[in-house]
């Protein structure tokens, strides 16, 4: 039976560049396996803010993670991994898929994801992780808040604006965009501590 562990935390702590990282070693050990990732920011690819990126099978709503594996090992002859980027993103289904591999094929999987969405809420792909992964680990490479404490939360900002409703998925990123579009809203998320969170302050008041 393969292991199921679940890596955890805030944007910019980590997840990418450590899921690339364990999929370069693994690969290096001629051990076989796959990348996934949903919604990143280069497609179908796991993406790191360092500038590191590879090659992923993009996990659509569509996709069955048990015929993904099952299919790679008909024509591999084996399956020793799969390592999963933006889990938070999943269905709970394919969720479960993944704890099949691990059961049934014998892969390890090693899950990465998000904690809470911009309400502070646990995504349904990470709630589901928890309820069912070998391992749960929050990745201590810590963002922080503008205030200097840890941070705990993306805030999802509108064109500047932290807004607390709205379509749980809305892609953006922590670094603003360089222009303002002509056409439609910027998004943007600001890593924030509980406290300015719930207070909803971006930054000191001014003077």
């Amino acid at each position: 039976m393969g292991l199921l562990r679940f890596s955890y935390g805030t944007m910019s702590s980590g997840k990418s560049t450590l899921a690339l990282q364990i999929h370069h070693n693994l690969a290096k050990q001629s051990r076989h396996g796959l990348l996934l990732s949903l919604f990143d920011r280069e497609g179908a690819r796991v993406s790191s803010r360092l500038g590191v990126s590879a090659t992923a099978v993009e996990v659509t709503p569509e996709l069955d993670l048990c015929a993904v594996a099952a299919q790679e090992v008909a024509l591999n002859g084996r399956l020793d991994y799969l390592v999963c980027d933006e889990v938070q993103f999943y269905a709970v289904d394919q969720v479960d898929q993944l704890a099949l591999v691990a059961d049934e094929l014998g892969a390890d999987v090693y899950a990465f994801g998000l904690l809470t969405d911009f309400r502070g809420v646990l995504f349904e792909g990470t709630k589901r992780m928890f309820e069912i992964a070998d391992e749960r680990v929050e990745l201590h490479v810590e963002a922080r808040c503008w205030c200097g404490a840890r941070a705990t939360n993306n805030a999802r900002l509108v064109n500047g604006e932290l807004v607390r409703h709205g379509e749980t998925i809305v892609v953006g990123d922590t670094v603003a965009a360089d222009d303002t579009p002509l056409f439609g809203d910027v998004v943007t998320y600001e890593l924030l501590c509980r406290r300015h969170f719930r207070a909803g302050a971006l930054g000191p008041p001014d003077g």
